[in-house]
């Protein structure tokens, strides 16, 4: 069985098969640091799965609002136009917390808090918490974990 370990302290995400350490990747949390609440720009601890993944065909550098394509592909000179975008690129892995009251409805849902699994500029640094929330990651790196894992596999988070 595969599952995704993410490690905020090492800033790493791990890829398990058979309980068996296949892959590691850094990744960069939020600079905000660990909680469940919504509207906190923080990173959630415990038990998740990938409830849905986005973006199968889209090119390395794709840019996604609100989980949609945008038709641009990043570069320094979209940057230059957009400086206050939070960048959202080349695939998405949506996240479900499991574990009611911690995060899972109310107050403090993943899911509802659009807590993602994501590709990131390439400029922006990994190994180091920066993101709003969400898990950032390399953008060819974030195709290779989309490709491996599929869609309800198990995703810890702990510090």
């Amino acid at each position: 069985m595969r599952s995704l370990h993410i490690n905020l302290t090492q800033q790493q995400l791990t890829l398990i098969d058979n309980d068996q350490v296949y892959k590691t990747y850094s990744i960069s949390s939020a600079l905000n640091g660990v909680g469940q609440q919504q509207g906190s720009g923080q990173t959630p601890t415990g038990d998740h799965y990938i409830r849905a993944k986005i973006g199968a065909d889209a090119k390395l550098n794709s840019v996604f609002v609100g989980r949609r394509l945008t038709g641009e592909t990043y570069s320094s000179l979209l940057a230059q136009q957009f400086p206050n975008r939070d960048w959202i690129l080349t695939r998405i892995m949506w996240l479900c917390g499991q574990k009611v009251g911690h995060n899972r409805l109310g107050n403090v849902d993943s899911m509802a808090r659009y807590i993602y699994i994501h590709g990131t500029p390439d400029s922006e640094p990994m190994g180091i918490p920066k993101s709003h929330g969400c898990i950032r990651m390399r953008n060819r790196d974030i195709i290779d974990v989309f490709n491996w894992v599929p869609v309800g596999c198990p995703v810890l988070i702990e510090v």
